[in-house]
């Protein structure tokens, strides 16, 4: 029983080793997008302010940079006056869940007749035999829970983007919880999420799948990729 008991831990870890994650992202973007497609997209971000100033914030200026690249707009060189002004904000709220949860070795569902301190049976409960009087899992449930905090974390990414005589142009929204704590790890697919289909459907709240690879923090859209239009 050890020897198997070892055996399946073993199976779980490599499993979860190999398990990608993926963030299911709810994106709502407005947009007054010209039907006559822009002929300068040249751009640049709003500065960040006070205590927004951090090199983890620019860092994520940079992810959002690089997929507005991709559809074809340009940042604007020192110097240069940009014809479209990009503004980022994003937060995390920390929401601890208190879980009560059985302990496995004492459930009569991890195995038949096993327990933490020994096997129990239709008849008995004990170390090493049955006795009359005992307690059944079956009936009354496991005798050991823990009490283990989870936390979920709750992000929400918004990009806007307006001329610089301060038409608004495109206003997403990215929202998503999940059990990942760090939003390095996470922002490289929120912010993909927000330019994916750019610009949409005006007003519509889609969900956005983004699969993260588990050995790095490069991410595969599960859906298509962002185009412009």
């Amino acid at each position: 029983m050890k020897n198997y008991l070892a055996m399946l831990g073993a199976a779980a870890v490599m499993l979860l080793s190999g398990c990608a994650t993926t963030l299911h992202s709810n994106v709502t973007a407005f947009n007054d997008w010209p039907a006559a497609d822009l002929q300068d997209k040249s751009f640049a971000f709003e500065a960040p302010q006070g205590a927004n100033d951090t090199l983890e914030f620019r860092n994520y200026q940079a992810l959002v940079a690089n997929q507005l690249t991709q559809l074809g707009f340009h940042q604007a060189g020192e110097g240069q006056q940009p014809q479209l002004m990009v503004s980022m904000k994003y937060f995390t709220i920390d929401h601890p869940v208190r879980v009560i949860q059985a302990d496995p070795f004492d459930d009569p569902y991890w195995g038949p007749g096993f327990g933490r301190y020994g096997y129990y049976g239709r008849f008995g409960y004990s170390r090493w035999a049955y006795r009359p009087f005992f307690y059944d899992p079956y009936r009354f449930g496991p005798r050991y829970v823990s009490e283990q905090i989870k936390h979920q974390y709750q992000r929400q990414l918004r990009v806007t983007i307006d001329t610089v005589a301060g038409r608004k142009l495109y206003d997403v929204t990215v929202q998503n919880t999940s059990g990942v704590q760090a939003t390095p790890y996470v922002m490289p697919a929120l912010v993909q999420s927000a330019f994916t289909g750019f610009p949409g459907q005006n007003g519509v709240p889609r969900t956005i799948d983004i699969t993260i690879d588990p050995k790095t923090p490069t991410v595969q859209a599960a859906n298509p990729a962002p185009k412009a239009n």
